[in-house]
């Protein structure tokens, strides 16, 4: 029998500075050539899991250790880093965190010229594992100067010419594009199968991981580890919902429909043999008459006119881009990674100004406004939490715009209770943000967002590191927003489940164009619009196509039921 590669027996592990311990009674073998996916809420413990197995625990983050844990036989707690590092490779969440050269190219190398392997034999492999990722023409840039989803590849690159057993990716697909999470999620996979490395992955985004075959899921809650079974049988499980994880979308749809959940296949849509009654049921529930969601026909509060915009006078990142936002509407702002959506943001906010065309806000060219004017009525939630937190305490970060503009004691107390209650933090609220995680980060920029309340949201990539509680809560906050006081809502993202579950209309871009504005149902039914915007067909798309039904009007009536149960909640 197969020694594990990994092994923890009665594991536990405080940090320093904590009272309570933040992993329980850990019993667990991942065996050689072993693909695990490990689940579950921010705070559950996953990232400080495989920090005790790349001995980031304890040689960076001290901390108390109880039981054993080994890897390829040797004793974490007594073995050096460097040791550790020959067996494990790792893939940060915070890819800022990662990053040590000057260029892609420099950093792709970082492993191989600790190796001292000679300059000739590096280059055309730092071109081979750019190229795998998309990142060929990045080689010279500079990391910190790339967009979120540019950094993941490079940092996925770095680890892709590391010889070790063991390769740990913390959420890599949490700034990836649709289409290039899927590329992600396949590359991982060939090189486990071609390889035999065992990959041990850690994510939220539980259909997109499914879109490939994994061993067994971990699931995790509070620390403990709570099920370790095959994909099959946890999507069968109730152990979704009770500990707040999104569950595919065609599932979702299963269960609406009424459908029995004991089809072969359950966790590869492709493959899944739905019997004759699911099939007959899905087919009612896709085609029975819903109300349809009324289209928004306020005033424009947004409007671009033939906006372009170059960074360096050279190439336009936006070019001649015109579209209207209208009053209250919520809207999906998607397409691949640089295709210009957070420089449409940033024209909108005032951070930089168009090169030609005008930009609009509330009947007002924005030429006219400073930044300053501007932030009062938009409020701008960056991609990276890193490059708007300045306060090292987190109710401070959250209530410093309020501060700034002198909001009475009182109100901006409510406002940032408000706030951190909203967004899973309050409890936290005293904590330094060095302490807390990446996804934690994102909702204290959120949070710091709300607290302003202005007239129009631009929320970039707000889901990106958080799990399904935590996105479920500040999505119905914002619906909120919307619902009830009319703020416009702009969501950067390329979450589809966010899109269908939560916007009216896509505007999409590609290449710097602006390809598509319309409704959601009907911009994830084009084939065309997906494949240019580097998006995926969603699941339902797929489900329709098994079903013999036409894909937007599936996907219409499954938002249309979405938002009848939502009205009902």
């Amino acid at each position: 029998m197969k020694e594990p590669i990994i092994s923890f027996k009665n594991f536990g592990f405080r940090y320093k500075q904590q009272k309570n311990p933040t992993l329980f009674d850990i019993d667990l073998d991942i065996y050689p050539g072993e693909k695990i996916l490990i689940l579950g809420a921010s705070g559950s413990g996953k990232t400080t899991l495989c920090n005790c197995i790349n001995g980031l625990i304890p040689f960076s983050y001290e901390g108390e250790i109880t039981g054993t844990c080994t890897v390829n036989g040797t004793e974490t707690s007594s073995a050096s880093i460097f040791r550790l590092s020959d067996s494990v490779g790792t893939v940060l969440q915070d890819t800022d965190a990662q990053f040590v050269g000057l260029s892609v190219g420099e950093d792709i190398a970082f492993s191989m010229e600790n190796d001292m392997v000679p300059r000739a034999e590096m280059l055309p492999v730092i071109e081979k594992n750019a190229s795998m990722v998309g990142m060929q023409d990045f080689i010279g840039h500079v990391p910190f100067n790339l967009s979120g989803g540019q950094k993941q590849k490079v940092a996925i690159a770095g680890v892709f010419g590391n010889d070790v057993e063991i390769l740990i990716f913390d959420e890599p697909l949490a700034s990836l594009d649709p289409q290039m999470g899927m590329t992600a999620v396949e590359l991982i996979d060939d090189i486990s199968k071609e390889t035999g490395k065992t990959v041990i992955i850690i994510e939220h985004r539980l259909e997109d991981v499914l879109h490939r075959h994994v061993d067994r899921i971990i699931l995790m809650s509070a620390g403990r580890i709570v099920a370790d079974m095959s994909p099959d049988d946890l999507l069968r499980s109730s152990l979704l919902s009770e500990y707040g994880i999104r569950e595919p979308l065609y599932l979702t749809a299963m269960k609406y429909a009424g459908c029995s959940l004991d089809d072969n296949n359950l966790c590869d849509l492709d493959a899944l043999e739905l019997s004759s009654d699911n099939k007959e049921r899905l087919k009612a529930f896709f085609t029975e008459e819903r109300e349809a969601v009324k289209e928004n026909t306020n005033e424009p509060v947004v409007t671009f006119s033939d906006v372009s915009y170059s960074y360096d006078s050279r190439k336009k990142v936006l070019r001649d881009i015109s579209f209207e936002i209208r009053r209250g509407e919520r809207i999906a702002i998607i397409g691949r990674n640089g295709a210009g959506k957070s420089t449409a943001a940033k024209l909108l906010c005032g951070i930089i100004r168009p090169d030609a065309g005008t930009i609009m806000l509330e009947g007002t060219d924005t030429s006219t406004l400073s930044v300053k004017e501007i932030g009062e009525k938009v409020g701008y939630v960056m991609q990276d939490p890193n490059t708007m937190i300045v306060k090292d305490i987190i109710k401070d970060e959250v209530g410093l715009a309020l501060e700034i503009r002198s909001i009475p004691q009182d109100e901006a107390e409510r406002r940032i209770n408000t706030a951190l209650e909203t967004c899973g933090l309050y409890r936290m609220r005293n904590w330094p943000v060095d302490s807390i995680s990446y996804g934690q980060k994102k909702r204290v920029t959120v949070a710091s967002m709300m607290a302003i309340e202005p007239d129009i949201f631009v929320l970039d990539e707000p889901t990106a590191g958080q799990d399904y509680h935590s996105y479920t809560e500040i999505m119905k906050f914002v619906n909120t927003l919307n619902r009830e006081y009319g703020k416009t809502i702009l969501f950067i993202t390329h979450d589809m489940h966010l899109a269908i579950e939560n916007t009216d209309r896509a505007i999409v871009f590609s290449d710097g164009e602006l390809i598509a504005s319309d409704r959601v149902f009907s911009v994830l039914a084009d084939p065309d619009v997906i494949s240019r915007a580097s998006l995926k067909q969603t699941s339902l798309y797929t489900l329709a196509v098994k079903l013999g039904l036409d894909p937007e009007s599936t996907i219409r009536h499954f938002i249309e039921y979405e938002r009848e149960v939502e009205s009902l909640e």
